[in-house]
């Protein structure tokens, strides 16, 4: 082989080369246009939610929401998961309802949580009923991130007057 042949090959491998790599170049780009949104989020990032946790001494209600409170995520009361009716605010049943939730949650991507107990407040009962601490701990042992926790009850600043009229309840 003469040396022009060798140069002329030579070329023609280095004209090769920049054709594979003008072809590498070109299916990254597409695959990064390809990526979907979800793919684009860092998995470091937190989805927050609000739940609110209704709790007296009839049943537990368990309601969870995105940050402004508009949209529902879950929703689950102790009375679906248990047969009778005295055992809708057990803890038991508080616990499964917040593992209802939970599941729900977690398939729509929410990682974190802030926590809202409410009792009856007004003229019933201002302690939240036996079901909230059992919801609580289901809530924080379904791997969510726990923000805060607050108290929601509604309690007058005056009184509220009982039902029952002003000569009570006549038996």
């Amino acid at each position: 082989m003469s040396e022009s042949e060798i140069k002329k090959m030579d070329e023609d491998e280095s004209l090769d080369d920049e054709v594979e790599e003008e072809v590498q170049k070109d299916s990254v780009e597409i695959k990064e246009k390809r990526k979907s949104p979800k793919q684009e989020e860092t998995p470091g990032k937190e989805k927050w939610g609000v739940a609110h946790i209704f709790s007296s001494y009839n049943n537990t209600i368990i309601h969870m929401t995105d940050l402004t409170g508009a949209e529902t995520i879950a929703l689950s009361s102790g009375g679906v998961h248990v047969n009778a009716d005295r055992y809708e605010s057990s803890p038991f049943a508080a616990m499964k309802a917040a593992n209802a939730v939970v599941e729900s949650a977690k398939t729509k991507g929410f990682t974190a949580l802030h926590i809202r107990v409410r009792a009856v407040g007004g003229v019933g009962s201002r302690v939240p009923g036996p079901g909230a601490q059992a919801a609580i701990r289901a809530l924080a042992r379904g791997g969510f991130k726990i923000g805060r926790i607050d108290d929601v009850t509604p309690i007058p600043h005056d009184t509220t007057r009982k039902k029952g009229g002003k000569r009570g309840r006549r038996v």
